[in-house]
């Protein structure tokens, strides 16, 4: 399904949009994290964790990472697609199901990010493979370049149990 994704530009003088563009393929790595971190405390212990290794540079990439968050999933997910990293909006003790919609939010950024190279995922599986039970369920959402998104699923694997000590 699908066959990569391209980007167009509208020039709002003349009222079309203009491939700008083609075949855009995100980097399998990148610098970038965005999430909101107002809510920090109230992630889980993996996301905690993983972000944390990313402001560090322990994580897999290396990379010391930055935080690029405007708060509008369109140009936060953009922003990743570009330059590479990693967005998510994941559960918190108040939402665990975090905010974003699975079927009109989650699954049409997940299919962009797949279709130029990256990844989706709730954090325990393909956010593509999420079988909705109502039309207007959430999920925890991360997006972006595929080994960041992989590295976060390992942690996921591995710290969930901390959550269930505290």
């Amino acid at each position: 399904m699908g066959s990569g994704v391209d980007g167009f530009t509208l020039d709002p003088d003349k009222g079309n949009f203009y491939l700008t563009h083609e075949d855009i393929r995100i980097p399998a790595a990148g610098p970038i994290y965005s999430f909101n971190e107002a809510n920090f405390h109230d992630f889980s212990s993996p996301v905690r964790r993983y972000l944390d290794a990313l402001k560090e540079g322990s994580s897999s990439t290396r990379v010391r990472s930055n935080a690029r968050y405007v708060g509008a999933l369109v140009a936060d997910v953009h922003n990743v697609l570009i330059n590479g990293g990693i967005y998510g909006y994941p559960g918190t003790r108040p939402n665990p199901d975090g905010k974003l919609r699975l079927l009109y939010e989650s699954n049409p950024m997940a299919m962009i990010m797949e279709q130029a190279g990256g990844a989706g995922t709730t954090g325990f599986g393909r956010i593509l493979d999420v079988k909705p039970t109502e039309i207007h369920m959430r999920v925890p959402t991360f997006l972006g370049s595929i080994d960041n998104v992989y590295e976060l699923d390992q942690f996921h694997q591995y710290y969930s149990d901390e959550d269930n000590e505290e």
